[in-house]
């Protein structure tokens, strides 16, 4: 039998990152926290937890999280019956999310808001590039994501949920200092350009699409989609913006759309752990709602 107080400990110091907030966060001492991780291992024979600043959880150490997230959804459900509730000790439920950054500024907020009306349960949400959350999903660290990945998740169901429409866009005087005859492959290969990250690759997918080739000019990384846009606007660089966030500025002339009939569309998915508890089917429910409010 597994000991789940030494698993919650566990749990604990992976989503706390050290003993001592781990400590604080089931009101027991860092020893105590120690005494019982260090048990659990001996007991299996297999390190659960890298010591460091932060700590963080081994494979099997992420494996266990995972099922301790999952026993303690599915206890949850019981305890109306069983009249009794989620012991103290073992903090307060929440439901760890993979979702990209373009969703958590549009449309994944209404998702969100509508779930926390009625639910008891938090949310922990982890960011993540769209290509690479349905990763997190197989790596037992959230029970849920939002991806561009169509593909089977062991253990869990896919739910298409449209598409996150982009725009190339850029500010009138950048078109002036690079495009002062208008767009064309030779120009926008040398234009500086705005990346999210290493693994963004939604500027050169645009640019191959449409004028056939990868882009060369300087490139200016930029973790953030607020920035993103907010750059934009300032005229450093173009990018692919998120049409619902850049509409209200390209109406406004502070953006100009660089080809307006070539957009660039994203397909989204729900991913979702297949678990019999009604606080996932809300979420689920909710997630589908904001999505095809907003989604194409």
């Amino acid at each position: 039998m597994i000991d789940y107080p030494a698993l919650a400990a566990v749990a604990a110091v992976v989503t706390e990152g050290s003993f001592e907030r781990a400590a604080g966060a089931l009101g027991i001492t860092p020893s105590a926290i120690s005494q019982r991780i260090r048990g659990l291992e001996e007991r299996l024979g297999a390190i659960l937890i890298v010591r460091g600043q932060p700590c963080r959880p081994t494979a099997l150490g992420r494996s266990l999280v995972a099922h301790f997230d999952k026993v303690r959804l599915m206890e949850a459900e019981l305890a109306p019956v069983l009249g009794s509730r989620v012991p103290r000790g073992d903090g307060a439920l929440t439901i760890k999310i993979a979702v990209n950054a373009d969703s958590l500024a549009t449309w994944f907020p209404a998702a969100a808001a509508a779930f926390g009306r009625d639910a008891a349960v938090s949310l922990d949400l982890t960011l993540d590039d769209e290509a690479h959350t349905a990763d997190r999903l197989r790596a037992g660290e959230v029970l849920a994501a939002v991806t561009a990945s169509p593909g089977p998740v062991q253990g869990c169901r896919t739910h298409p949920l449209g598409a996150l429409r982009y725009a190339a866009c850029v500010s009138p005087a950048f078109v002036a200092r690079y495009f002062p005859d208008g767009v064309d492959a030779a120009a926008l290969g040398l234009a500086p350009q705005l990346r999210f990250d290493r693994r963004d690759r939604l500027q050169a997918r645009w640019a191959a699409d449409s004028f056939g080739l990868e882009p060369a000019g300087p490139i200016h990384w930029v973790p953030s989609t607020q920035a993103f846009l907010d750059l934009a606007l300032a005229g450093l660089a173009w990018g692919m913006q998120p049409l619902v966030l850049a509409e209200r500025h390209i109406a406004a002339g502070r953006l100009v759309d660089l080809a307006p009939g070539r957009r660039l569309d994203v397909d989204l998915y729900w991913t979702v752990a297949r678990l019999p508890v009604a606080s996932l089917r809300s979420l689920t429910a909710a997630v589908r709602a904001a999505a095809k409010r907003s989604l194409g």
